[in-house]
């Protein structure tokens, strides 16, 4: 275990690396279908990866009250970056929260299933919003991919069990694009 200087030093070392501010970090954007590319001229700034649940509440179905289904609520999961270092949160809105206290509120752009039926889908999402001068201020699209699980319930949702929660675990890797400077 780091000495806590050095845990210290290895986070600022990451925050102003992810903003811009120190080295300048290289990703390579991953590949993904068209649909889920970031508007040309953006770059790929901070890579994230999330473990943790996506909510989902029994309850009736907007067109059809007599039938339940299982509704996403929100996202809770804890980002590390890159190396596995402690980032920040995912959580409603969607929103993105750097330990840094800066944030990125998420609007989905695109959708695709992705590869695999048992996982949530891949999207493409620019920033609506977003606050603070840190790691995620800067952000102006991100993407969802390579997810596993977080699908919700197939079964068990009726009226016995309406206002029932469901929390499925899931993880995936979130990309963060920047316009140029």
């Amino acid at each position: 275990m780091r000495p806590p200087l050095a845990r210290s030093l290895v986070l600022a070392a990451t925050i102003l690396s992810a903003a811009g501010c120190a080295t300048t970090a290289k990703f390579t954007a991953p590949e993904v279908p068209a649909s889920l590319r970031p508007p040309a001229g953006e770059t790929l700034f901070l890579e994230a990866h999330a473990s943790g649940v996506q909510i989902y509440d029994c309850a009736p179905r907007a067109d059809r009250p007599a039938t339940y289904e299982w509704t996403f609520r929100s996202p809770e999961a804890a980002l590390v970056d890159a190396s596995g270092h402690p980032l920040g949160r995912h959580f409603a809105g969607p929103t993105w929260e750097s330990r840094d206290g800066s944030s990125v509120v998420g609007e989905v752009k695109a959708k695709d299933p992705g590869p695999s039926a048992t996982a949530i889908a891949w999207l493409l999402l620019s920033a609506k919003a977003t606050k603070g001068s840190g790691v995620f201020s800067a952000t102006t699209s991100i993407q969802r991919l390579h997810t596993v699980g977080g699908v919700a319930p197939a079964a068990g949702c009726d009226a016995s069990n309406a206002s029932k929660t469901a929390r499925i675990p899931y993880t995936a890797d979130y990309y963060f694009y920047r316009a140029p400077h």
